[in-house]
């Protein structure tokens, strides 16, 4: 007679549910072998072993399930390899941009009381600077001092005679955050799909990569990329209002940069040095034209030359010399005034040899900077749901922006180096319906992550960035969103016997807890989820009333909200205007409570 085959629950997961399968088990199929089925017994041993032996691989089963994929994962550094290939580039690490006003002393022409323009110097880009905070800013452009537009002052007079001796000059100029650093690492023999790290923290961009015998490697999105557009100086007519040319060249030496929160990675493809460079006859490489047999242009599509499979040339038994730019604080914002302090000007003079030693360092020493307004574009990590979201829109997006939330997508995805904005949102402009002038509403985050208006330098990289992606007929403005602080007041009622201090406080730090991520632009306050949120906290049993307050006064926007008119006939919700943002600005201020 053949052997019956034992019914196992296969839906038993955790370690009471497995050990009761199996006393059910040996009861039912070892009934004269085992009968002693008493806690102290070894049998109960063997049987608790393999219940804890099993509910370990059941959550570690379910972990590495929940875990490949996005919508359940919990990870951080799971989330942003599973966006990863969804197309969002993780950026941990933004540089801030701001405009930094420079003041120079220049010296009186010799029998004149005019300035000497001789001695208005050139600070070019690459000068350096710190924050009281000790934070290090970069110049990106050269400063003309001599330019016509720069305000000039009286600043030192003769004791005497009044006569100007000195006159103050105020120029501006653009400042980036973080100093460029260069490392040399050494590679090894040959290694297909080669992934180094860049030692260092903090790292905002790679600048270039050289190796030993003057190859340079080239960042492209994807490594399947072979053709980068690159800028080339215009030597042409029109060079005023066209500075460069973009020229399409392909590159077998190509990497992407990968970030994660243990650093910044270069993945390299698979070809090696000695594959041999492929030489295509011309009639392979000339543009087709379709419908004719022949062909009248002689251009040639430079992306046949840089066809392969091999995902670009990886670097071997070399050096290569990686120049990379690294905030030198966490925090790479800076609020207004600042930036005071000259770390390293690089200065220059026309005609430097006319001029006394004297006087040019009477103009460097007297060189003096301030950023009047805050520099901004460095923001705080994306919380794991904030990160979702955005891999979402991403892969949606498929590089070009026709929808709201392509733009939106494309405004969170910018390059580190350009900067990053903390929300955004876009709009159509009413006033021009027919024609898809769009609104694009942003705010940033300051030193303290508060929110503050995104400064124009930003705004600029913004627009430029979002140009390459927008729809041909579509305009767009980069505008600032309306910051209103707000703040919380609340009744409620603690349970029998507890202490109320406590209940205040468990209360308002569950409240806290649930904005900790704050608000989104346009997003409403549901009154109903602050009654929710209360009412869940174990020390209260009920919840009296909740009111939303506007705060305003020093440190707080003065943008004016009217509550009661934003709040719905039923009193569930506080809605803003489309381009405004609530923030809670103190936590431990603006959320307030009574107990009874």
């Amino acid at each position: 007679m053949p052997k019956k085959t034992p019914s196992i629950n296969y839906t038993s997961r955790d370690f009471n549910s497995i050990k009761d399968d199996l006393v059910e088990y040996a009861k039912r199929y070892y009934p004269d072998t085992y009968r002693d089925f008493t806690e102290p017994s070894f049998g109960s041993l063997v049987m608790d072993s393999v219940a804890y032996v099993g509910d370990i691989l059941s959550f570690y089963v379910d972990y590495q399930a929940n875990e490949s994929f996005l919508s359940t994962a919990i990870e951080y550094d799971n989330i942003v390899k599973l966006s990863n290939q969804l197309g969002y580039k993780y950026q941990p690490n933004a540089s801030s941009f701001g405009t930094l006003h420079m003041f120079a002393l220049i010296p009186i022409e010799s029998n004149t009381i005019a300035p000497d323009t001789n001695y208005m110097p050139i600070l070019r880009k690459g000068s350096k600077f710190t924050s009281l905070a000790n934070s290090m800013y970069t110049l990106i452009e050269d400063v003309d001092f001599s330019k016509a537009d720069n305000e000039i002052v009286v600043a030192q007079v003769d004791a005497t005679s009044g006569a100007p001796t000195a006159y103050a000059v105020r120029a501006a100029g653009t400042v980036m955050s973080g100093e460029l650093m260069v490392k040399q690492i050494t590679i090894g023999a040959f290694e297909k799909f080669l992934r180094v790290k860049v030692p260092g923290q903090n790292i905002s961009e790679i600048v270039s990569i050289t190796d030993d015998n003057g190859n340079v490697y080239y960042e492209v999105d994807y490594l399947s990329q072979n053709i980068i557009h690159v800028p080339v100086a215009n030597n042409g007519a029109n060079r005023a209002t066209v500075p460069n040319i973009l020229k399409a060249i392909s590159v077998q030496r190509r990497f992407v940069v990968e970030r994660d929160q243990s650093g910044t990675y270069l993945q390299f493809g698979y070809g090696s040095e000695e594959s041999p460079v492929r030489l295509e006859q011309p009639s392979n490489v000339i543009l087709d034209l379709h419908g004719k047999d022949y062909s009248t242009d002689t251009s040639f599509d430079p992306s046949v030359l840089g066809q392969t499979n091999k995902l670009g040339v990886t670097p071997s038994n070399t050096t290569l010399t990686v120049v990379f730019r690294v905030n030198t604080s966490a925090n790479a914002n800076a609020a207004a005034r600042t930036l005071v302090n000259v770390f390293n000007a690089v200065v220059n003079f026309d005609s430097p040899e006319t001029l006394t030693t004297a006087k040019k360092n009477f103009v460097i020493n007297s060189l003096e900077v301030i950023n009047e307004d805050a520099i901004v574009g460095d923001v705080s990590l994306p919380t794991s749901d904030e990160l979702k979201q955005r891999a979402y829109s991403s892969f949606a997006t498929q590089n070009r922006a026709v929808t709201r939330q392509d733009y939106i997508s494309m405004i969170y995805r910018m390059p580190a180096k350009f900067g990053s904005v903390k929300r955004a949102t876009l709009i159509q402009d009413r006033d021009s319906f027919n024609q898809r002038n769009l609104n694009i509403y942003v705010v940033s985050e300051d030193t303290s992550g508060d929110l503050v208006a995104s400064n124009s330098v930003l705004k600029t990289n913004l627009k430029t960035w979002v140009e390459q992606y927008k729809m041909i007929n579509d305009t767009v403005d980069i505008l600032d969103a309306k910051i209103v602080n707000i703040g919380i007041d609340f009744v409620a009622v603690a349970a029998s016997g507890v202490n109320k201090n406590d209940a205040l406080t468990a209360a308002t730090n569950s409240l806290r807890l649930y904005y900790v991520n704050q608000f989104d632009i346009g997003e409403p306050i549901m009154i109903t989820d602050i009654y929710r949120i209360l009412n869940g906290t174990t020390l209260i049993t009920d919840t009296v009333s909740v009111k939303v307050v506007v705060k305003s006064g020093t440190n707080y926007s003065d943008n004016g909200f009217d509550v009661l008119r934003a709040t719905s006939a039923d009193g569930r919700m506080v809605t803003p205007s489309s381009d405004m943002i609530f923030e809670i600005k103190d936590f431990f201020k603006d959320i307030t409570g009574t107990i009874r």
